[in-house]
């Protein structure tokens, strides 16, 4: 823990970010394997939903950790769960169907979300926390 304490940008209460961060993550994981809500969307809409979501957790990341290495983990971390996610659904869950286009938008999601680091608003979360 130490280790991932020191790889955070000097935010004022890192550990309150950083549990943030992991109980967003752990919401996700709930929300792709309790039964799906009864929703009569358009066909494929999902996509979006799983990029939005991946892109949130990634850009979060990079307000929260500051070195390269530390991002590349957070990334590689966060493809792997969008693979292992869908994985689960189609092996532990009787309502869910494991889908290989999910696990891409999940990815894409994350590839979008690491991009915010070669933006200004990569410390976003440092400035307004100057405040």
């Amino acid at each position: 823990m130490a280790a991932v304490i020191t790889a955070l940008k000097p935010l004022r209460h890192p550990r309150f970010w950083l549990g943030l961060w992991c109980a967003a993550v752990v919401a996700v994981i709930v929300v792709c394997l309790i039964p799906p809500p009864p929703l009569d969307l358009p066909q494929n809409s999902d996509k979006l939903e799983h990029l939005l979501a991946y892109f949130m957790l990634s850009a979060s990341a990079v307000q929260l950790f500051g070195s390269r290495r530390a991002l590349c983990w957070a990334a590689l971390g966060l493809v792997a769960l969008g693979v292992g996610i869908e994985w689960a659904q189609g092996a532990l869950t009787s309502t869910r169907m494991a889908d290989p286009m999910d696990a891409l938008a999940n990815s894409g999601g994350v590839l979008i979300g690491m991009l915010t680091a070669l933006t200004p608003l990569r410390d976003l979360l440092l400035r307004l926390q100057r405040r």
